[in-house]
């Protein structure tokens, strides 16, 4: 252990190994599904900050935390886009087509409604060989991941990053919501 916090991540089994040796859907298909989930609650409470506070809603959907990033209309259409993305490349077939047309907070609510019903045709079966399937990314020309380490260096961090901006946007603009609505429902249990 040496004082390496990472020492599981390292030691016994490799990365790999372990993420062979359990099963990529588990990982992915309802940590996607709950964290959209989680969204679409906060996209809801939004709606309820506009008509309370008489914000236009095109105005919300274009605010940002920085001018050099994208809206939060964008960071909702990315994180949809990253989740069935994702678990499409690890199961090899073709994602959804979804065009980037939503202009209201109804309309990213079906977005992720669609992307909710996408992931639950997606069954545990698929994910087979999904450790072991080749991941290529039209932006990393000539290079791939092997979907055992897509899934955690690439696919969870770059879904969770515009799920959290997502989050922040609206916190930022007053949205009422808070780190309980960011995390949803957990499943904990009496002693």
């Amino acid at each position: 252990m040496g004082g390496n916090p990472f020492f599981w991540y390292t030691s016994v089994l490799t990365h790999q190994d372990f993420l062979m040796s359990q099963s990529l859907y588990d990982f992915s298909v309802p940590v996607f599904a709950k964290a959209l989930t989680n969204l679409k609650a906060q996209l809801m409470k939004a709606e309820a900050f506009c008509a309370e506070k008489k914000v236009e809603e095109l105005t919300l959907l274009q605010a940002r935390l920085a001018v050099d990033m994208l809206p939060l209309v964008k960071q909702v259409q990315i994180a949809s886009d990253n989740a069935k993305g994702t678990v499409s490349r690890l199961v090899g077939i073709e994602p959804p087509k979804m065009e980037d047309t939503e202009q209201s907070l109804a309309e990213l609510i079906v977005r992720i409604d669609k992307t909710l019903a996408f992931l639950a045709t997606l069954k545990s079966e698929q994910f087979a060989e999904a450790a072991k399937t080749q991941v290529r990314l039209p932006y990393f020309p000539e290079k791939h991941f092997l979907g055992g380490e897509f899934l955690p260096e690439y696919g969870l961090p770059n879904f969770f990053f515009h799920v959290v901006t997502a989050y922040a946007i609206l916190r930022h603009v007053g949205v009422n919501i808070g780190k309980a609505d960011y995390m949803g429902r957990l499943s904990m249990y009496n002693d």
